[in-house]
């Protein structure tokens, strides 16, 4: 009678499993009803982008023709891992913490991007394993998957400059993205991993194996203007990561590390989002004013050499 027993235990597990499937379906659908009633409620129109390696969920905001540019949202990891061992069945966020800064951003055109497999159906779930949102979740497929949809919303907002806004790994995906664009002007990152194997290394984490570090292409954004919000209760991302990116840069004016303080990996950054996204244009002023006074002292100092060079 043991193949019966056997039967019997096949049949409890198998239906323990269909259980399982029902209610991760349900799950899955309830997130995606979380983000949908969000962005409807603020006009925003969902498409899906098909790239190379992955199909890429995002939701574009109105168009308002704002001096050609263009503010894309990159969403963090999201429910990357069920426990800390064992991955989840699906990435897409509980909580999408990225669409909802996206939606308080205050002013011109603004698009937001998911990351590979959240949000997407059964049938645009290709390239979608494990792996993708884990260990690989920073891989070159995965960059490249979302540097080609940002040009498709570029071109659809008909853009001429992109300021690309990544919260958490995000902010990763963000820092390697602009790396290999020249159309960035801005780069900003809130709680971002800037630095995933120092970042590892200090967690205890698993290495990101089979993943690109944004720290190792801090030289290709030497002309991008950087902004990197901290939270000062942070302890998932904390300021470590951004104070060592920064210090890569032997003249580091053009990056910024804005550390919030009370803030952690979640807290308050969507209540103070709006202040803090209308605060980048005095900041490029200021940027742009200690530019100028460089740029004329040089010049300054260049006339004084060639009279010294001519001579009474």
């Amino acid at each position: 009678m043991r193949w019966v027993t056997w039967l019997r235990n096949a049949a409890s597990l198998a239906f323990a499993l269909t259980l399982l499937g029902g209610c991760s379906a349900a799950e899955l659908r309830h997130r995606q009803a979380v983000a949908n009633v969000l962005a409807d409620a603020s006009g925003w129109q969902s498409r899906t982008i098909a790239t190379d390696a992955f199909v890429l969920a995002s939701w574009l905001g109105p168009r308002r023709d704002v001096d050609g540019a263009l503010a894309v949202y990159i969403e963090g990891d999201g429910f990357a891992w069920a426990t800390p061992s064992r991955p989840s069945f699906n990435p897409t966020p509980r909580r999408p913490l990225g669409l909802e800064l996206a939606l308080r951003h205050p002013r011109g055109n603004v698009a937001y991007l998911a990351r590979p497999c959240q949000f997407v159906g059964e049938t645009e779930f290709r390239g979608c394993t494990p792996p993708a949102w884990t260990y690989q979740r920073f891989s070159e497929a995965a960059v490249a998957a979302s540097d080609q949809a940002i040009s498709r919303l570029k071109a659809d907002y008909k853009a001429k400059r992109l300021t690309l806004i990544g919260y958490s790994g995000g902010g990763a995906i963000a820092a390697l993205v602009a790396a290999r664009r020249s159309d960035v002007e801005r780069l900003v990152t809130i709680a971002g991993v800037l630095d995933h194997v120092l970042w590892t290394g200090s967690k205890r984490l698993s290495p990101l194996t089979g993943s690109l570090n944004p720290a190792d292409s801090w030289a290709a954004l030497t002309h991008v203007a950087q902004i990197h919000y901290v939270g000062s209760t942070d302890e998932v991302v904390d300021s470590a990561l951004a104070t060592s990116f920064r210090a890569r840069y032997a003249d580091p004016e053009h990056v910024r590390i804005v550390v919030m303080e009370g803030f952690d990996h979640r807290c308050c950054w969507v209540d103070a989002w709006p202040r803090l996204a209308a605060s980048w244009a005095s900041i490029d002023q200021l940027a742009a004013r200690g530019k100028q006074q460089i740029e004329h002292q040089t010049e300054q100092g260049d006339a004084r050499r060639d009279l010294e060079h001519q001579g009474p």
